[in-house]
């Protein structure tokens, strides 16, 4: 089973590699950027093909590892 995990910042942590990246955008005539946050985008392919398995396991490979709960958010897909 796929797993597809996007984890972004939570509202009102600073990202000053947003910030840079509308810098730069700005900087190559993008202007009418009015804001940039970035995150992650991470697949896993997983034995499992229970749904609610792979769900619990990948939340805990997130809580564990992947993300930092702390500052960021994140969001599980599954497909297959």
């Amino acid at each position: 089973m796929k797993a597809k995990v996007l984890i972004t910042l939570k509202d009102g942590v600073l990202d000053p590699q947003g910030k840079a990246i509308k810098r730069a955008l700005a900087a190559l005539g993008f202007d009418g950027v009015d804001q940039v946050r970035q995150g992650k985008y991470i697949e896993l392919e997983i034995a499992e093909s229970d749904a609610a398995r792979a769900r619990k396991t990948v939340d805990a490979m997130c809580a564990k590892l992947l993300a930092n709960t702390v500052i960021e958010n994140y969001s599980i897909e599954l497909d297959g």
